[in-house]
């Protein structure tokens, strides 16, 4: 299972490993706001493991827990309508076997077909659970249109997601609209900027988080990758500059990821060949690592 350089290539495992965490593919690029290759960053994660380590200096240790890989969803082809029972479904699967999973899109789109399947998996209400996210948008346009990347908030909100169980951290300037902003404040969401973590600290920040899930029995964390600064994360369509420092993003994603009630995390809006080096690649590789670092600190 090691190799002479511990990489967490060594802990992906194939679908059925007894494993502590799952990963799920939902190569999902139908209805995306910006058209892309989203449905790449699946397999992209998988090639990139093999060059993050397993030793943590900052905490002096090796990172040990098992991932059973799940496999893509087979959604090829599928607008977002079409692909959510699917993503939910295994989704489902997954947490009813795993105290973790992963779910890796794709688009934003699958936030919600993640938090619906939890739901469903751990039988709990809609007012039970809650939803954190990094991202520089709301994801409250309207749906007048269909499902896309740009509204998977608000489609959860009509699903019966009540606004005070949403907490969104990261939200960038000149990149929303004032309703969008008055409905968040409106519909009882903690909303933190990106400016106002960086007045008051990203421990600060995810602190108010986390108090706003007190009381919830399970979390989806959503990582929608493009609230890194741009020049951090070329890849992601919507980022901008200004955005999150990574080092910010990996902190934030650590300290959430050691809450046992977090049994969803997904990452979205990596679209691979929008960078031509390796800085995105590498950087999605460490947002794994950061996921499990965060996840051994439970016990």
């Amino acid at each position: 299972m090691t190799s002479a350089w511990p990489n967490l290539s060594d802990l992906l495992q194939p679908a059925g490993a007894t494993a502590s965490v799952a990963l799920v593919g939902a190569p999902l690029g139908a209805g995306s706001v910006t058209p892309g290759r989203c449905d790449l960053a699946p397999g992209e994660l998988r090639k990139v493991l093999r060059r993050v380590g397993r030793y943590d200096t900052d905490s002096g240790r090796e990172l040990s827990a098992v991932i059973s890989d799940e496999g893509d969803v087979a959604i090829a082809g599928l607008d977002i309508a079409a692909a959510t029972g699917l993503i939910k479904a295994a989704v489902r699967a997954a947490v009813a076997h795993h105290d973790l999973s992963l779910l890796v899109g794709g688009n934003n789109a699958v936030t919600r077909p993640g938090l619906l399947g939890m739901a469903e998996a751990l039988g709990l209400g809609l007012d039970e659970v809650g939803l954190i996210t990094l991202d520089a948008h709301f994801d409250l346009r309207g749906l007048e249109q269909g499902l896309s990347n740009g509204n998977p908030v608000r489609a959860l909100r009509e699903d019966g997601l009540p606004g005070r169980n949403i907490a969104q951290i990261g939200l960038a300037p000149f990149a929303n609209s004032r309703a969008m902003h008055e409905d968040a404040i409106r519909g009882g969401h903690l909303v933190i900027t990106a400016r106002d973590v960086q007045e008051q600290g990203i421990g600060k920040s995810v602190d108010f988080a986390m108090d706003r899930m007190e009381g919830l029995k399970a979390i989806l964390l959503d990582c929608d990758i493009d609230v890194i600064d741009r020049s951090q994360f070329p890849a992601a369509p919507g980022a901008r500059p200004g955005g999150m420092p990574a080092n910010d993003f990996f902190s934030a994603v650590r300290r959430i990821s050691a809450d046992p009630r977090v049994r969803v995390i997904d990452l979205a809006e990596w679209d691979p060949p929008l960078d031509a080096t390796d800085l995105s690649a590498l950087t999605a590789g460490r947002w794994l690592a950061e996921v499990l670092a965060g996840f051994e600190r439970r016990s």
